[in-house]
């Protein structure tokens, strides 16, 4: 193949990848949001049991860390533009930012970060999965319980608030998105 004709090739194989990868990112924005819509509001907590976490931990765990941070950028993105993306139960828009939940959703992209970045730097096996899932719910709930504490002034409530309502809801999702990441990424290859 001639030179010119070479970084044709080349050219058409960036801008495919690009694309290819641009999907890749919107989807799983979209994966996340979809499982926001499956939520739970529990009396005596403003926190909903949603699937939101589940579609985080995946996310960062099939997608690696790079992707799993826009991915979750691009979320928060969508929910501050208006669109329905969060927990249905709760302040629109911007104004989530404000309210109970704001520090689980800041805390969003950093989960995928680090549960990628755990994950895609071992053996792809499930306990390695569990751990970096495990790990990015830790920060998870560091993090809303943290804000929780701010908007409560009470440790204490923060926490019957943020955390003992969800714990076994949590495990159930770190098993199913450990399982789930491991199958992807034996199957798809990674970039």
């Amino acid at each position: 193949m001639s030179a010119p004709m070479t970084g044709v090739a080349v050219s058409r194989s960036k801008s495919a990848d690009v694309t290819l990868q641009t999907a890749i990112v919107v989807a799983a924005s979209l994966l996340v949001a979809v499982c926001a819509r499956f939520s739970l509001p529990i009396p005596g907590t403003p926190v909903p049991l949603s699937m939101q976490n589940f579609g985080v931990l995946l996310v960062g765990l099939s997608l690696g860390s790079r992707r799993g941070f826009i991915v979750l950028a691009l979320y928060l993105a969508e929910g501050v533009a208006g669109l329905p993306v969060f927990a249905p139960v709760g302040a629109p828009g911007i104004l989530r930012f404000l309210g109970p939940t704001a520090g689980y959703l800041i805390a969003y992209p950093f989960v995928a970060a680090l549960a990628g970045y755990i994950f895609e730097r071992r053996k792809r096996t499930f306990t390695n999965a569990a751990l970096a899932a495990i790990a990015g719910e830790l920060l998870l709930f560091v993090c809303g319980i943290s804000w929780l504490y701010v908007l409560t002034h009470s440790l204490s409530r923060a926490i019957a608030f943020g955390l003992y309502w969800f714990i076994f809801a949590e495990v159930m999702k770190v098993m199913f998105a450990a399982g789930i990441a491991v199958t992807w990424r034996r199957f798809v290859p990674q970039p």
